[in-house]
């Protein structure tokens, strides 16, 4: 049986398709990846869910859906949204090296030609805590270990310090390479270049299926390997869709939740750009309660704080404002954040906006102003950290110590 083809943009009115019970059945086995609205003569609407990347979904009876989600930015644009670190911030240069108009053959490209810069120096070595039993001694004797034994004293248990390559940053990187090799949609040309990568790292233990990724730590010693553990924690993450209990055997693909990414941008553009005034930024803090007995809690996308106190709540919304007013929800949200934090000011930031400037929303009887801002996030990537900085500046005067 031969693979549907979809291509879905992520946001818009969406496309009409005639579709069996068995593709349908594919497409409803990720709720929420898309939209799908019943119309006649079996034919369906189907529209993006804000979720970009391509998936290959298999129905109950063996029908194949292959899955494109395109993004509404240009995948450029995209890739810096992703990429983008305030201590190791990536250069446009190896953004728009990828030639690929769709995302996950672009996301495979940057991976390879990251990686392959990152190794050419050489493969990272580090010392990895060793312990086993030896035929002879090897660093110290682990002593409670070995007194317990009984009868011939070897083999002597040890424990010593070993210089390998296999460590937390080539782990990360080898299970990024060769997940992303496997992934639907990749060239033939860069699923080769990422097997051959992969093989550099000869000696370094792959990931076990569904073991989590191992944290790492920026240092001096693994600076060069910055940019490229980044990208491969990206791919390594839940946004990488493989079998799992709750998905069908054979469904896998890149997947990308567009709120979320905007949210990260936002949280780290905005907080390195807050840092020059003395704000820092705390991103989704969970120990805030709404209520007096503590009972309801909630989650800020951004609590600004200076001196150890907190000054403003941030909200990030990956979405257009498209009227001179936020829709009441936010409102809302902002209002209740403001007032359980204490807060006389709280900011929406919108992806974009139909108005220019930012707008400013005094609630009645509770003498807080909620400001909506915007973030075109078409502009070129100076362009676009030039925005963030203006906004942090509004919002540190705005809130003035």
């Amino acid at each position: 049986m031969s693979a549907l083809e979809l291509t879905v943009r992520e946001s818009g009115p969406g496309a009409v398709r005639e579709l069996t019970g068995d593709q349908v059945a594919a497409l409803l086995s990720m709720p929420g990846l898309v939209r799908l609205a019943p119309m006649t003569g079996g034919r369906w609407r189907l529209s993006g869910n804000q979720k970009v990347g391509l998936v290959r979904l298999h129905g109950p009876s063996g029908g194949t859906v292959r899955l494109h989600l395109r993004p509404k930015l240009a995948v450029r644009d995209l890739l810096f949204l992703l990429s983008y670190s305030p201590t190791d911030p990536w250069l446009p240069e190896p953004v728009t090296a990828a030639e690929a108009d769709d995302l996950l053959p672009a996301v495979a490209d940057l991976l390879a030609r990251t990686a392959r810069r990152t190794l050419e120096a050489g493969v990272l070595h580090g010392y990895r805590t060793v312990e086993e039993d030896l035929p002879l001694i090897r660093g110290r004797v682990r002593t409670a270990d070995q007194l317990r034994r009984v009868g011939l004293p070897l083999p002597v248990a040890v424990r010593y310090d070993d210089h390998t390559p296999d460590i937390t940053e080539n782990r990360i990187l080898l299970a990024a390479l060769l997940l992303a090799a496997g992934l639907p949609g990749v060239p033939a040309p860069t699923r080769r270049t990422l097997r051959h990568l992969a093989d550099r790292l000869t000696g370094v233990r792959p990931l076990r299926p569904g073991e989590p990724a191992p944290r790492w730590t920026p240092t001096r010693l693994n600076a060069r390997y910055g940019p490229a553990l980044r990208l491969a924690e990206l791919v390594l993450s839940g946004r990488s869709v493989q079998p799992t209990g709750r998905t069908p055997a054979g469904t896998d693909g890149f997947l990308l939740d567009m709120p979320d990414v905007f949210e990260r941008f936002v949280e780290l553009a905005l907080g390195a750009a807050l840092s020059r005034h003395r704000v820092r930024c705390a991103a989704q803090e969970a120990h805030h309660r709404l209520d007096e007995a503590g009972q309801v809690g909630f989650r800020p996308d951004l609590v600004l704080y200076r001196a150890g106190r907190p000054v403003s709540v941030v909200d990030a919304k990956y979405t257009r404002l498209r009227a001179a007013a936020p829709p009441v929800d936010h409102l809302y949200q902002l209002l209740g954040y403001c007032t359980a934090l204490n807060l006389p000011r709280g900011h929406l930031v919108y992806a974009a906006a139909t108005a220019d400037g930012p707008t400013d929303h005094v609630i009645r009887h509770a003498g807080i102003t909620v400001t909506a801002h915007a973030l075109d996030l078409g502009l070129p990537p100076p362009a676009l950290l030039s925005a963030v900085a203006a906004l942090a500046d509004r919002i540190a005067d705005a809130n003035p110590p």
